[in-house]
C-alpha cells in the first residue's frame, strides 16, 4: 500500500523547485553547455568540455539540494555553493569562447543567462536566512 502523504510531499516539492526562476534558468543553461559541448573533438571535451558541463550541472543540482534541506545552515550551505558553480561556470565559457570552441552568439547567450543567476540565488539565500528560524 501507498503512503500518500510521502506521494503528495514528494510532487509538491518537485513542482515548487520547478517553480524557482534560479532553478530553472540553471537547468536550460545545463541542457543548452551538453548540446554545445557533445559535439566537440575528444581532447576539448575531455579537458574543458568536462569541466564545463560538470560546473554548469551542479549549478542546479545544488539550489535543488538545498531547497531539499530544512535547516538554515543546511539550505544556504548548498546555495552558496550553487553561486560558486556560477563564477566557475563563467570561467570555463571564457575558456571555451577564448579557444574558438564556441561563437559569439552562443557565448552572449549563455553569459547572459549566467550573469542573472548570482542576483537570482542570492535572493533564495535572503529567503532562507529570513524564513528559517534555525
Amino acid at each position: 500500500m501507498t503512503d500518500n502523504r510521502l506521494l503528495f510531499t514528494v510532487k509538491r516539492e518537485v513542482i515548487k523547485l520547478k517553480d524557482i526562476s534560479a532553478y530553472k534558468i540553471a537547468s536550460e543553461l545545463s541542457n543548452i553547455v551538453w548540446s554545445l559541448v557533445i559535439k566537440w573533438p575528444f581532447l576539448p571535451q575531455k579537458t574543458i568540455g568536462s569541466q564545463w558541463v560538470r560546473s554548469v550541472d551542479s549549478i542546479a543540482a545544488n539550489i535543488a539540494e538545498g531547497e531539499g534541506r530544512y535547516f538554515k545552515k543546511d539550505k544556504i550551505k548548498f546555495f552558496y555553493q550553487a553561486r560558486g558553480s556560477v563564477y566557475e561556470s563563467f570561467h570555463w565559457t571564457d575558456k571555451a569562447r577564448e579557444r574558438d570552441l564556441i561563437n559569439n552568439k552562443n557565448y552572449e547567450h549563455i553569459i547572459s543567462r549566467l550573469k542573472r543567476l548570482p542576483k537570482e540565488i542570492n535572493s533564495l539565500i535572503s529567503g532562507a536566512s529570513k524564513n528559517l528560524k534555525r
